[in-house]
Protein backbone atom coordinates (compact mmCIF):
# COMPACT_ATOMS: atom_id res chain seq x y z
CA UNK A 1 0.00 0.00 0.00
CA UNK A 2 2.98 2.66 0.93
CA UNK A 3 5.00 1.92 -2.37
CA UNK A 4 1.41 2.38 -4.65
CA UNK A 5 0.94 5.67 -2.10
CA UNK A 6 4.51 6.52 -2.86
CA UNK A 7 4.62 6.04 -6.79
CA UNK A 8 0.56 7.35 -7.51
CA UNK A 9 1.77 10.82 -5.61
CA UNK A 10 5.45 10.74 -7.70
CA UNK A 11 3.21 10.12 -10.95
CA UNK A 12 0.72 13.04 -10.21
CA UNK A 13 3.53 15.61 -9.42
CA UNK A 14 5.50 14.97 -12.55
CA UNK A 15 2.64 15.27 -14.06
CA UNK A 16 1.24 18.16 -12.88
CA UNK A 17 4.69 19.65 -13.33
CA UNK A 18 5.12 18.36 -16.95
CA UNK A 19 1.75 20.44 -18.06
CA UNK A 20 3.45 23.59 -16.19
CA UNK A 21 6.39 23.51 -18.97
CA UNK A 22 4.67 25.18 -21.91
CA UNK A 23 3.84 28.46 -19.32
CA UNK A 24 7.03 28.13 -18.03
CA UNK A 25 8.61 28.13 -21.60
CA UNK A 26 6.19 31.46 -22.29
CA UNK A 27 7.42 32.80 -19.10
CA UNK A 28 4.58 32.66 -16.84
CA UNK A 29 4.46 31.94 -13.57
CA UNK A 30 7.72 29.79 -13.53
CA UNK A 31 7.85 29.31 -10.01
CA UNK A 32 4.71 27.11 -9.99
CA UNK A 33 7.33 24.89 -12.38
CA UNK A 34 9.79 24.94 -9.81
CA UNK A 35 7.62 24.08 -6.87
CA UNK A 36 6.19 21.10 -8.70
CA UNK A 37 10.02 20.07 -9.86
CA UNK A 38 11.36 20.28 -6.16
CA UNK A 39 8.08 17.92 -5.10
CA UNK A 40 9.12 15.52 -7.85
CA UNK A 41 12.17 15.43 -6.68
CA UNK A 42 11.37 15.27 -2.93
CA UNK A 43 9.47 11.79 -3.73
CA UNK A 44 11.83 10.16 -5.74
CA UNK A 45 14.13 10.59 -3.19
CA UNK A 46 11.45 9.00 -0.58
CA UNK A 47 11.25 5.97 -2.12
CA UNK A 48 13.87 2.89 -2.03
CA UNK A 49 14.69 2.01 -5.04
CA UNK A 50 15.86 5.43 -6.30
CA UNK A 51 16.92 6.82 -3.90
CA UNK A 52 19.43 3.78 -3.37
CA UNK A 53 20.46 4.53 -7.25
CA UNK A 54 21.22 8.46 -6.44
CA UNK A 55 23.00 7.91 -2.77
CA UNK A 56 25.05 5.11 -4.50
CA UNK A 57 26.32 7.91 -7.51
CA UNK A 58 26.65 10.24 -4.65
CA UNK A 59 29.29 8.13 -2.13
CA UNK A 60 26.75 5.64 -0.21
CA UNK A 61 26.73 7.45 2.98
CA UNK A 62 23.22 8.86 2.74
CA UNK A 63 23.90 12.38 1.48
CA UNK A 64 20.74 11.67 -1.12
CA UNK A 65 18.76 11.62 2.64
CA UNK A 66 21.07 15.55 3.31
CA UNK A 67 19.62 16.67 -0.12
CA UNK A 68 16.30 15.49 0.01
CA UNK A 69 16.19 17.69 3.36
CA UNK A 70 17.08 20.63 1.26
CA UNK A 71 14.90 20.05 -2.03
CA UNK A 72 12.19 19.99 0.69
CA UNK A 73 13.49 23.03 2.69
CA UNK A 74 13.46 24.77 -0.73
CA UNK A 75 9.95 22.96 -2.05
CA UNK A 76 8.54 24.82 1.19
CA UNK A 77 9.96 28.27 1.30
CA UNK A 78 9.06 28.91 -2.53
CA UNK A 79 5.41 27.89 -2.19
CA UNK A 80 5.25 29.64 1.51
CA UNK A 81 6.12 32.88 -0.81
CA UNK A 82 3.88 32.08 -3.50
CA UNK A 83 0.57 31.05 -1.41
CA UNK A 84 1.18 34.30 0.95
CA UNK A 85 1.83 36.53 -1.70
CA UNK A 86 -1.47 35.29 -4.02
CA UNK A 87 -3.61 35.13 -0.85
CA UNK A 88 -2.10 38.78 -0.04
CA UNK A 89 -0.99 37.07 3.24
CA UNK A 90 1.15 39.80 4.54
CA UNK A 91 2.48 38.45 7.99
CA UNK A 92 3.24 35.02 6.84
CA UNK A 93 4.98 36.67 4.12
CA UNK A 94 7.27 38.28 6.50
CA UNK A 95 6.99 35.00 8.83
CA UNK A 96 8.74 33.01 5.74
CA UNK A 97 10.85 35.55 4.21
CA UNK A 98 12.08 38.15 7.15
CA UNK A 99 13.89 38.14 9.55
CA UNK A 100 12.53 35.08 11.77
CA UNK A 101 11.84 33.08 9.31
CA UNK A 102 15.70 33.17 7.95
CA UNK A 103 17.01 32.26 11.77
CA UNK A 104 14.57 29.61 11.75
CA UNK A 105 15.83 28.38 8.53
CA UNK A 106 19.42 28.86 8.90
CA UNK A 107 19.25 27.14 12.98
CA UNK A 108 17.57 24.03 11.39
CA UNK A 109 19.91 23.49 8.62
CA UNK A 110 22.99 23.93 10.74
CA UNK A 111 21.23 21.46 13.51
CA UNK A 112 20.38 18.85 10.70
CA UNK A 113 23.72 19.20 8.98
CA UNK A 114 25.63 18.92 12.64
CA UNK A 115 23.47 15.60 13.34
CA UNK A 116 24.21 14.00 10.08
CA UNK A 117 27.95 13.96 10.31
CA UNK A 118 27.26 12.94 13.75
CA UNK A 119 26.60 9.66 12.57
CA UNK A 120 27.86 6.85 10.75
CA UNK A 121 26.38 7.33 7.49
CA UNK A 122 27.49 4.52 5.50
CA UNK A 123 24.92 2.36 3.75
CA UNK A 124 22.31 3.67 1.36
CA UNK A 125 19.13 3.58 3.05
CA UNK A 126 15.61 5.59 2.27
CA UNK A 127 14.85 7.30 5.86
CA UNK A 128 18.34 5.97 7.49
CA UNK A 129 16.07 3.14 8.66
CA UNK A 130 19.51 0.70 8.71
CA UNK A 131 21.64 3.24 10.17
CA UNK A 132 18.77 4.01 13.03
CA UNK A 133 19.00 0.08 14.02
CA UNK A 134 22.88 0.23 14.58
CA UNK A 135 22.75 1.09 18.13
CA UNK A 136 20.76 3.30 20.77
CA UNK A 137 22.98 6.33 20.35
CA UNK A 138 22.57 6.36 16.51
CA UNK A 139 18.75 5.55 16.98
CA UNK A 140 18.58 8.82 18.94
CA UNK A 141 21.09 10.58 16.31
CA UNK A 142 18.24 9.78 13.37
CA UNK A 143 15.36 10.76 15.92
CA UNK A 144 17.04 14.12 16.17
CA UNK A 145 17.99 14.90 12.80
CA UNK A 146 14.34 13.82 11.85
CA UNK A 147 12.66 15.98 14.10
CA UNK A 148 14.99 18.76 12.72
CA UNK A 149 14.08 18.08 9.26
CA UNK A 150 10.49 18.46 9.80
CA UNK A 151 11.04 21.59 11.94
CA UNK A 152 11.25 24.34 9.74
CA UNK A 153 8.32 23.21 7.13
CA UNK A 154 5.97 22.91 9.98
CA UNK A 155 6.93 26.24 10.61
CA UNK A 156 6.19 27.51 7.46
CA UNK A 157 3.09 25.46 7.21
CA UNK A 158 1.71 27.30 10.61
CA UNK A 159 2.42 30.64 9.30
CA UNK A 160 0.63 29.86 6.56
CA UNK A 161 -2.56 27.96 8.10
CA UNK A 162 -4.04 31.24 9.56
CA UNK A 163 -4.54 32.85 6.15
CA UNK A 164 -5.69 29.61 4.54
CA UNK A 165 -8.86 29.38 6.78
CA UNK A 166 -9.64 32.46 6.12
CA UNK A 167 -9.42 32.56 2.54
CA UNK A 168 -12.03 29.01 3.17
CA UNK A 169 -14.64 31.62 4.65
CA UNK A 170 -14.27 34.51 2.52
CA UNK A 171 -16.36 35.34 -0.53
CA UNK A 172 -13.24 34.11 -3.22
CA UNK A 173 -14.34 31.51 -6.46
CA UNK A 174 -14.90 28.36 -5.63
CA UNK A 175 -11.65 26.86 -6.85
CA UNK A 176 -9.40 29.29 -5.14
CA UNK A 177 -11.89 28.01 -1.70
CA UNK A 178 -11.11 24.70 -2.66
CA UNK A 179 -7.56 24.84 -2.88
CA UNK A 180 -7.27 27.28 0.34
CA UNK A 181 -9.11 24.47 2.00
CA UNK A 182 -6.76 21.69 0.32
CA UNK A 183 -3.81 24.18 1.42
CA UNK A 184 -5.12 24.49 4.78
CA UNK A 185 -5.22 20.28 5.53
CA UNK A 186 -1.93 20.12 3.59
CA UNK A 187 -0.60 22.78 6.41
CA UNK A 188 -2.07 20.77 9.52
CA UNK A 189 -0.60 17.32 8.20
CA UNK A 190 2.73 18.92 8.07
CA UNK A 191 2.10 20.19 11.53
CA UNK A 192 1.39 17.10 12.51
CA UNK A 193 4.67 15.40 11.40
CA UNK A 194 6.19 16.93 14.67
CA UNK A 195 4.45 14.51 16.42
CA UNK A 196 6.37 11.71 14.86
CA UNK A 197 8.24 10.70 17.51
CA UNK A 198 5.22 9.74 19.67
CA UNK A 199 3.99 7.50 17.25
CA UNK A 200 4.63 3.86 17.81
CA UNK A 201 6.65 1.98 15.46
CA UNK A 202 3.74 -0.58 15.04
CA UNK A 203 1.61 2.48 13.47
CA UNK A 204 4.70 3.57 11.37
CA UNK A 205 2.53 3.94 8.09
CA UNK A 206 0.93 6.68 9.59
CA UNK A 207 4.03 9.32 8.62
CA UNK A 208 3.56 7.47 5.33
CA UNK A 209 0.24 8.38 5.17
CA UNK A 210 0.28 11.87 7.03
CA UNK A 211 3.71 12.98 4.27
CA UNK A 212 1.99 12.08 1.09
CA UNK A 213 -1.30 13.86 2.40
CA UNK A 214 0.65 16.92 2.68
CA UNK A 215 2.25 16.69 -0.44
CA UNK A 216 -0.98 15.96 -2.29
CA UNK A 217 -3.16 18.66 -0.40
CA UNK A 218 -0.64 20.82 -1.49
CA UNK A 219 0.03 20.02 -5.23
CA UNK A 220 -3.55 19.44 -5.84
CA UNK A 221 -4.35 22.73 -4.49
CA UNK A 222 -1.88 24.59 -6.24
CA UNK A 223 -2.86 22.82 -9.31
CA UNK A 224 -6.51 24.70 -8.73
CA UNK A 225 -5.27 27.84 -8.03
CA UNK A 226 -3.74 27.98 -11.42
CA UNK A 227 -7.16 26.28 -13.09
CA UNK A 228 -9.01 28.86 -11.50
CA UNK A 229 -6.44 31.83 -12.97
CA UNK A 230 -7.17 30.01 -16.14
CA UNK A 231 -11.21 29.85 -15.92
CA UNK A 232 -11.37 33.57 -14.86
CA UNK A 233 -8.91 34.64 -17.51
CA UNK A 234 -11.23 33.13 -20.16
CA UNK A 235 -14.14 34.37 -18.45
CA UNK A 236 -12.38 38.13 -18.73
CA UNK A 237 -11.57 37.60 -22.35
CA UNK A 238 -15.19 36.56 -23.16
CA UNK A 239 -16.62 39.04 -21.38
CA UNK A 240 -14.27 41.90 -23.29
CA UNK A 241 -14.97 39.96 -26.76
CA UNK A 242 -18.62 40.35 -25.92
CA UNK A 243 -18.12 44.05 -24.97
CA UNK A 244 -16.49 44.57 -28.21
CA UNK A 245 -19.36 43.01 -30.63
Amino acid sequence: MIEILQWSTLAICALVAAARIPSTLRGENRSLFGIFSLMTLAILLSIQGPYVVIDQAMGGINLANLLLRFVIFGAIFFLGVRISRGFGADSAHRLITGKAGMVVLVAVSVVMVALFFMMDTAGSSAGLVAISGKDARHFALVEYYGAAGRAYPAYVALALLPSMVRAVRDRLPVLVRIAAALLALGGIAVALTLLFPVIPPSLGSIEFIINYTAILCFVIGLALIWAARVVNGRSAARRRTSTET
